[in-house]
């Protein structure tokens, strides 16, 4: 999985790059699908907010946390990732499994209306 990371007022460090993979590499082994992660590490009114967005499956997920400290921040934008991640995936094994077929019974006159009488 390719991590892109950009910072916004913040220095991004070789420590905060070892813990981000460090903590993404959980993510890839239950999502081997996801092939990119963009990662806006920012620092605003002395609050430091992290914004998350990758593509999975067809669907564009998104999760963001902010904190008074950059790697809490970090750990609860990835829950809430891991979370949504979950639900999608979730919804499309639901999507797999067969619906229930309608068991209403037929009626005489379009059955007669389809048929071709000659």
């Amino acid at each position: 999985m390719k991590i892109n990371l950009s910072g916004h007022h913040v220095d991004i460090t070789d420590s905060i790059r070892e813990d981000i993979n460090e903590k993404f590499s959980k993510i890839a082994t239950h999502f081997p699908t996801l092939i990119s992660l963009d990662i806006i590490l920012s620092h605003e009114h002395n609050k430091h907010n992290v914004e998350l967005r990758t593509t999975y499956e067809g669907g564009r997920i998104s999760a963001s946390a902010s904190d008074d400290v950059m790697y809490p921040a970090i750990a609860i934008a990835i829950k809430k990732l891991d979370a949504a991640l979950k639900h999608r995936k979730g919804l499309l094994k639901a999507n797999l499994h067969s619906k229930p077929q309608v068991t209403a019974p037929e009626i005489a006159h379009e059955i007669v209306q389809e048929m071709e009488l000659k």
